[in-house]
């Protein structure tokens, strides 16, 4: 019956009157070209890449002389180079470690036990942003030179005298802690947010695990991008800084790039232009390592914890 039954195309026209042709498909809506997201993009590239390449043709061309290297192969023999640079990422290691090691457990305690001291904790950390650099190096000088004065007589001289080594001046990884808080705290505090952290340590608890398998096995593999963007925002602190450690009389490697800019003008462009590369390629190494493909950080080692006690592993 179905088959017998003319459709609508089939029936006869009525009155003699020809059926109307079918309209035609529509075409499909094309998408505009974002025009203005180019060139944002490219009016902030040509921002940041103009001065870098600028800078690049100061160092390696000399008006009647051509191109030379000259600047970059010199600065293996510079004296002070490798020194310098060797103390920056030594104190940038220095800082990320201690300011990780204060602000990972206070703010997971907070996190856990006692939610109504996070606004306390967070005016805390926020404060060096309100400090200028310059008031908290004249508070630091103040006090290093006030130490010896008037504790010559007791165990705690050979303290300042240690934090003060010029071959690894501790007092700059204390100020760049302080300084770095305000970074860290902020990534540290995303990463909690996203987290259901009370529910992961109930958990883990529940299977018979002790803090220390909690915080290492638990915690932190789920805090991995917010340990690197800690990490990834401290080295950077730590590698441009000048104002703490040129007032202090240490010389790291930004304030080495000032001390020879006045006699050797094209290799501090040089060097900063390595200081550049050298900083994006850490950088880029910290990304990555916190967003290694070692699987949904959590899941997998939830279900081993759940399937074996961390007692029996």
């Amino acid at each position: 019956m179905a088959a017998m039954t003319p459709t609508v195309r089939e029936a006869a026209p009525e009155d003699g009157k020809e059926p109307s042709p079918p309209a035609p498909p529509a075409s499909p809506v094309r998408p505009r070209p974002r025009v203005w997201r180019g060139v944002v993009l490219g009016l902030g590239g040509a921002y940041f890449l103009i001065p870098l390449i600028a800078s690049f043709v100061f160092t390696v061309h000399t008006p009647g002389q051509g191109i030379s290297f000259e600047a970059y192969t010199a600065l293996l023999s510079a004296d002070g180079f490798t020194e310098s640079l060797l103390l920056s990422l030594g104190l940038a290691a220095a800082t990320i470690a201690l300011a990780l090691l204060l602000a990972v457990p206070a703010l997971v305690a907070v996190r856990i036990g006692a939610p109504r001291l996070r606004p306390v904790v967070e005016v805390m950390c926020m404060l060096p942003l309100v400090v200028p650099p310059i008031a908290l190096v004249t508070g630091i000088s103040t006090v290093l030179r006030w130490g010896p004065d008037h504790l010559s007589r007791t165990p705690l001289y050979q303290t300042f005298l240690a934090v003060q080594n010029e071959s690894f001046p501790l007092v700059l990884v204390l100020a760049y802690t302080v300084m770095a808080l305000p970074f860290v705290y902020r990534s540290l505090d995303a990463g909690l947010r996203a987290v259901d952290v009370p529910t992961l340590v109930e958990a883990a608890r529940n299977c018979g695990a002790n803090w220390p398998y909690v915080m290492f096995r638990v915690i932190l593999p789920n805090l991995r991008s917010s340990l690197a963007g800690a990490a990834f925002l401290t080295l950077a602190l730590v590698l441009g800084e000048f104002t703490i450690a040129s007032l202090l009389g240490f010389q790291p490697f930004a304030v080495w790039i000032v001390s020879i800019s006045g006699a050797h003008a094209k290799m501090s462009v040089a060097v900063s232009l390595l200081s550049l590369v050298i900083t994006w390629l850490l950088l880029l190494l910290l990304s990555r390592a916190g967003t290694a493909p070692t699987g949904t950080p959590g899941t997998p080692r939830s279900a081993r914890t759940s399937r074996t006690s961390p007692k029996e592993s």
